[in-house]
């Protein structure tokens, strides 16, 4: 059988959620304010952070970095879907669809590993709050995001690597928004124990040790909070980390349902539509949860739409 595997020689075509040509203008709409919302959400989620010093502490120096992985996660599906939708071109060349893959695969881990480091920095605040200034220095902080950006980079070349050794027999057809790794692997004609086997690994490994980290860090908040005599301070341990539990919940409770509906679904186009409330919906309604949820984000989002009207 003939095989092409030279990087840009090659197409697929991503299907999307719809082949109705009337649901195209509605899902191009739809997809384009949940964009806009998310960039928009979130850059403002950053721009408060850095510009009042009153959130110049790791809590918000790491949900900053956690709004700059979501922009670069919804940047990195959204935009090619919207151009296919707005072009009615299907096609992606198999360059783009293996950096796609990376850039996926690299935004989605390192979500990960920043929302283990947030509750890290919320089991130090709650179960040692008289040496979290010690502890959750400036340095530690910048050492976790770096080992964070380090891990899903590692990640990413593994399976940037292992996508590009395989060899593909014509242009295919993906059921999916945008190249997702299971989909890209199941269009191959070489064989793929290999890459199978490595992506599970990596799932568990990049995966799952972030999410013990944070079971771990909650297991010990609760168990710390369980000794509290006074229901003030439960309301307080409960603020202070109300908002990351929820968008945890949010993150891995999406990721769950699309492994779900993998499972059950009598339809790839089916698991696509799933797959939305993971690479999409967490990412749009973080901002809104950090920013409901926490008084003193609320103050600095209001002081930073002050200052900028008063610019115009």
């Amino acid at each position: 059988m003939d095989t092409k595997n030279h990087t840009g020689s090659l197409h697929f075509f991503l299907l999307g959620l719809s082949d109705e040509p009337s649901l195209q203008p509605l899902m191009f709409g739809i997809f384009l304010s949940i964009y806009l919302i998310t960039v928009l959400g979130n850059l403002l989620i950053i721009l408060a952070v850095s510009s009042d010093p009153h959130l110049h502490t790791p809590m918000y120096f790491f949900l900053s970095n956690l709004s700059l992985a979501d922009i670069c996660l919804s940047t990195t599906t959204i935009p090619k879907m919207l151009v296919n939708i707005h072009t009615q071109d299907q096609s992606i060349t198999q360059g783009g669809c293996l950096l796609q893959v990376c850039f996926v695969w690299n935004f989605a881990f390192l979500e990960n590993c920043l929302l283990a480091t947030m509750a890290y920095d919320r089991f130090v605040a709650i179960c040692h709050p008289l040496s979290y200034t010690a502890i959750m220095h400036p340095r530690l902080c910048a050492l976790l995001i770096l080992f964070s950006t380090l891990i899903s980079v590692v990640s990413t070349l593994l399976i940037g690597l292992m996508v590009l050794h395989l060899s593909f027999c014509t242009d295919m057809e993906i059921p999916h928004f945008f190249c997702e790794l299971a989909q890209v692997i199941k269009l191959a004609c070489s064989n793929t124990l290999v890459n199978n086997v490595l992506t599970y690994t990596a799932t568990f490994l990049f995966g799952g040790i972030p999410l013990s980290g944070i079971i771990f860090s909650y297991s010990q908040i609760v168990s710390s909070v369980l000794k509290l005599s006074s229901v003030r301070g439960w309301h307080k341990a409960f603020s202070t980390c109300g908002s990351h539990l929820c968008v945890v919940c949010l993150f891995y409770g999406a990721g769950l349902g699309v492994y779900i509906s993998s499972a059950v679904a009598d339809s790839p186009r089916k698991m696509a539509v799933a797959s939305v409330m993971y690479t999409v919906v967490p990412q749009m309604l973080n901002p809104f949860i950090y920013s409901l949820r926490n008084r003193d984000m609320k103050g600095a989002l209001r002081k930073l739409v002050d200052r900028m009207a008063s610019l115009w």
